[in-house]
């Protein structure tokens, strides 16, 4: 018999401007490679879509995989926690930011929509390239993850829609509500189970997308309240440092 989660609350995106704000204080981890687990799957998905910049790893902050190690570990027998992007270079969510500004820009529906309308509705999606070390892009930070799930075989679990997928669905708590023969209840429950194993481990969700994640940057600061984040803008190890 399969597992019934809870039902996801909705919630809203965050106060931009109040998340920003948040004070960081960089404890200083650094960025590890999720593939050298063996508890939990990593498919770099910008990278295998050929996106500009694009690395070939999913690194991200020692303490983060250590809590996605845990989440994995209350999934079902048969179910595994697929990592598809942790850190993220500058310029490729320079690139991801652009074209979502540029498809709302262009689409007929928000003809004559000004700047800040378009905007927010790219934020729902994307966040701003910064590098500003007071507020940087949160996968910048190596606490940001996108995640789904898959089977034994590799075939990814309905959730009802596709990462990255712009729709209304694509809000974590959209399939509670709806009553459609286009939403499965498979998908509802997969869904569910992410979240929770996820929110378990101490992870945020960010409510405008179902496979975003966070531990310790300021979005997870804003969601859990707390005065101050532990993870600020960082970088993997290059071999110039060593030699320093």
């Amino acid at each position: 018999m399969s597992i019934e989660y809870k039902r996801i609350t909705p919630a809203e995106n965050p106060t931009w401007d109040v998340m920003e704000s948040i004070i960081i204080d960089d404890c200083g981890e650094p960025l590890v490679p999720a593939s050298m687990s063996s508890i939990i799957k990593t498919y770099p998905i910008y990278y295998k879509m050929g996106v500009g910049h694009a690395v070939p790893e999913c690194f991200v902050r020692r303490t983060v995989l250590d809590k996605l190690v845990e989440a994995a570990k209350q999934l079902p027998t048969g179910i595994h926690l697929v990592i598809l992007d942790g850190w993220r270079p500058y310029a490729v969510q320079q690139v991801l930011y652009d074209t979502v500004y540029e498809y709302f820009r262009t689409a007929p529906e928000h003809q004559g929509s000004g700047m800040d309308t378009l905007v927010a509705l790219t934020r729902n999606i994307a966040s701003p390239a910064r590098t500003d070390p007071t507020c940087p892009s949160p996968h910048l930070t190596g606490g940001a993850v996108d995640v789904t799930l898959c089977d034994d075989a590799g075939q990814l679990l309905d959730m009802g829609t596709v990462f990255d997928e712009n729709s209304p669905l694509a809000w974590t708590a959209a399939l509670e509500d709806r009553h459609s023969n286009q939403i499965s209840q498979e998908a509802l429950n997969n869904r569910r189970m992410l979240y929770y194993v996820m929110t378990q481990a101490g992870f945020t969700n960010l409510p405008s997308e179902w496979w975003h994640f966070d531990y310790g940057d300021q979005l997870w600061a804003y969601f859990k309240h707390q005065s101050t984040a532990i993870y600020g803008g960082t970088k993997p190890l290059a071999l110039e440092r060593l030699w320093r």
